[in-house]
């Protein structure tokens, strides 16, 4: 069976090498360097202990140093595991999502038509060439000039210039003999609707030429020079060598940098901004062609890196540009498969920052290039006021739906927590510490001269709240007993746990196992975990600290949580748990704060400020004794028990 030209160049282009043989072999992770996509291990072909087997992934081909085996992706599968070529070409396009070819018997001919079309593009790529040394192209000299672009970079892009003229490529390739028929299908000349004699498509334009990851030209772009041009660039239109969403400019020239060891591989929105960062030494430069970066453009990114920096103009369109990539990216990213953004000063594209702060700025911004977490967030939350509940629930729908297109979970989870951390950042209160409108901290002033501040008197100091929070053991009892309350009722009760999301995420656990069972109960909620998979989550992330949770004895006597029927219950006391902890740490935040400021307050400041720490602190408290039709029967219960153990424990701990 014959397979239809290009079958073979997308099958490899769409297949891992060291994923195929990493299935078989074992790498050695201290030679390996899997972000270069440069792997080793014993070779499988025959017995040694040494890694001499070598794998390059973004090449494409395997060599063992020892035996000399080399191959691609298809020989491996037939040396190692005695496929048929056929077999193996099927096994892979299966892995690859790509759908066998039907028999077909003018598959032959259609491979020799191919070819031509090849030699087509390549007999026009030398007649561009040679006509941007003509008197005809000196306004297109003259612009690359402008441009900076010396002789040598434009001798190593191929560049060219068609002529202002209906037919001058029409007029050499027809001179030559080639059949007219292949000039039309490679794209290089079009039939008027009337009939006529056919016209070339480029004219009066400076041209790109297009090739393939095996450095054959496939197309052409042409920017015009004439102001009144319909269009400023135009490319090939699609044929059977150049499907523009699957091809990038410059792939061929960017691999083999990439393979010499330069990083990053970085991706410009066109030709001039590909030539101009090349110039300046980032030769593993690419572009898409004229479109939004496609899915297909995506996996030829990473398959030639792990993590791309795109790169894009400073511009509304740029930014319009870097947004939409995100959805496009979303459910194929991976740990292996990421993206980067550095966004250009505005106004600027590229070859403009270049020019301006030479090939320091540009390696200065790329390797200050944002992940693309960062501007997921930022596109949610740009320009946008969060100042009621609805809105802010709103952002976290908008969040929700864009982590639930992440398809790898461990990836899905640490996105999850990623955004969580910025939420905590953009919505967290103004920090406590009040400006005094001093020179300096604590600073009064006093008959026009500034005067030192006044020292607390010893009865101050000497207080209960005085003392440094962390060493009161009341603070240390209660609270570790409180978390572990709201955290086993919650894992006993996960279906609530989309009701107490916002609280969960606020109360962060002074114990580092309780903090464990937190972040996984966050990150089960965020990658949509049922109910039942809930326990089975926290069981695979953290059964230790959900042992030593469920093991306390306060725990295993609440009623919430040995009444799992009883939702109703559990979901009143876990909305007084919550405020108990929110107000006993607010009351402790505040203690702290007038701490810190009793150098600097006059003494009857910090007594009131103590004061009233003290008595929102009783306040958080009595809840235990409020009357049982407030609360209702259980609650009260929980509270009166909960609060007793607290007592044990609090006195158990000042005895020792």
């Amino acid at each position: 069976m014959s397979l239809p030209p290009g079958f073979l160049e997308e099958l490899r282009n769409r297949t891992s090498i060291a994923s195929v043989i990493g299935r078989t072999v074992t790498w050695d992770m201290r030679k390996s360097k899997p972000g270069k996509g440069d792997m080793w291990a014993p070779c499988p072909f025959h017995q040694e202990k040494t890694a001499s087997f070598h794998v390059d992934d973004k090449k494409g081909f395997y060599y063992c140093f020892g035996c000399h085996a080399k191959g691609d992706a298809l020989t491996f599968l037939r040396e190692s595991q005695n496929m048929g070529f056929m077999e193996a070409v099927e096994t892979l396009a299966r892995e690859a999502g790509m759908t066998m070819p039907a028999r077909d018997p003018q598959a032959s001919e259609r491979a020799d038509r191919h070819s031509q079309l090849i030699e087509v593009c390549e007999a026009a790529a030398r007649f561009f060439r040679m006509q941007l040394s003509t008197a005809a192209a000196t306004e297109a000299r003259a612009y690359l000039d402008r441009r900076g672009l010396s002789a040598a970079t434009v001798e190593r892009f191929g560049l060219g210039f068609a002529p202002d003229s209906r037919q001058a490529l029409w007029a050499h390739l027809t001179g030559a003999g080639v059949a007219p028929d292949l000039i039309i299908d490679a794209g290089l000349a079009a039939r008027p609707d009337d009939g006529g004699a056919p016209y070339d498509r480029f004219r009066g334009r400076i041209i790109f030429p297009i090739r393939d990851l095996r450095g054959r030209a496939i197309a052409f772009g042409g920017r015009a020079l004439s102001a009144n041009a319909r269009a400023k660039y135009l490319n090939s239109p699609e044929t059977d060598l150049f499907d523009k969403g699957r091809t990038l400019y410059n792939a061929e020239a960017a691999r083999k940098a990439l393979g010499a060891g330069q990083t990053p591989l970085v991706v410009a929105e066109g030709y001039m901004d590909v030539i101009a960062l090349s110039a300046a030494g980032f030769d593993a430069a690419v572009a898409p062609l004229g479109t939004a970066i496609t899915e297909d453009q995506l996996q030829l990114l990473w398959r030639l890196s792990p993590e791309p920096v795109v790169a894009l103009d400073g511009d509304t369109a740029g930014l319009r540009a870097a947004m939409r990539l995100i959805d496009v990216a979303l459910p194929l990213l991976a740990p292996d498969r990421a993206l980067r953004f550095a966004l250009m000063p505005a106004g600027q594209d590229p070859d403009d920052l270049l020019r301006a702060g030479g090939p320091g700025a540009m390696r200065g911004l790329l390797d200050g290039a944002q992940p693309l977490v960062r501007l997921l967030w930022q596109r949610e939350t740009e320009a946008q006021s969060f100042d009621s509940p609805e809105r802010r629930a709103a952002l976290d729908a908008r969040l929700r739906a864009a982590l639930g297109r992440i398809n790898d979970p461990g990836l899905r989870g640490h996105y999850a927590e990623e955004l969580r951390r910025l939420q905590r950042e953009a919505f967290a209160p103004p920090p406590g510490r009040r400006d005094r409108g001093g020179k300096g901290p604590g600073a009064r002033h006093s008959g026009g001269r500034w005067a030192p501040p006044a020292q607390p008197l010893p009865s101050t100091r000497g207080t209960l709240l005085a003392a440094a929070p962390d060493t009161n053991p009341d603070t240390d009892v209660a609270n570790h007993m409180r978390e572990a309350i709201i955290l086993a009722t919650l894992a006993a009760h996960p279906t609530l746990l989309p009701t107490f999301e916002a609280e969960l995420d606020r109360a962060a656990m002074h114990d580092p196992g309780h903090e464990r069972l937190r972040h996984a109960l966050l990150t089960a909620l965020a990658e949509g975990a049922s109910a039942e998979a809930v326990e089975e989550h926290l069981r695979a992330t953290a059964p230790d600290a959900l042992d030593a949770l469920m093991n306390q004895p306060h725990v295993r006597i609440a009623p919430p949580v040995r009444n799992r029927a009883n939702t109703d219950m559990a979901q009143r006391c876990l909305a007084d748990e919550f405020d108990k902890l929110f107000a006993r740490r607010a009351a402790e935040a505040e203690t702290r704060e007038a701490m810190e400021d009793m150098a600097h307050l006059a003494d009857e400041g910090v007594t009131w400020r103590l004061g009233q720490a003290v008595e929102a602190r009783h306040r958080s408290e009595r809840s235990h004794l409020q009357d049982t039709t407030d609360l209702g029967e259980d609650r009260a219960a929980l509270s009166r028990q909960l609060q007793d153990l607290i007592d044990s424990q609090i006195w158990e701990k000042r005895r020792r």
